[in-house]
């Protein structure tokens, strides 16, 4: 699939370990607070980790996220 333009691909995007640890307790479906509890981080810490994420992804939201970062195989999603 080639590159859409103005989207970042996997050679520009670098999640943080940490990111990606939170982007896959994400997935996993738990919401930033448990995210937070897990990690014993506090809540803003996970969504600020989120927002970096976003930002690096180009996407608004947790679901865009996932799919970006699965389609940059950056992060495997089992079906």
């Amino acid at each position: 699939m080639p590159e859409q333009k103005g989207f970042p691909s996997n050679e520009t995007v670098r999640l943080t370990k940490r990111e990606l640890e939170i982007l896959s307790l994400i997935l996993e479906g738990h919401p930033s607070k448990k995210v937070a509890e897990m990690l014993f981080v506090s809540k803003r810490t996970v969504d600020f980790h989120l927002d970096n994420i976003y930002e690096k992804l180009q996407v608004s939201n947790r679901m865009q996220a996932i799919k970006r970062a699965s389609s940059l195989g950056l992060l495997e999603v089992s079906g």
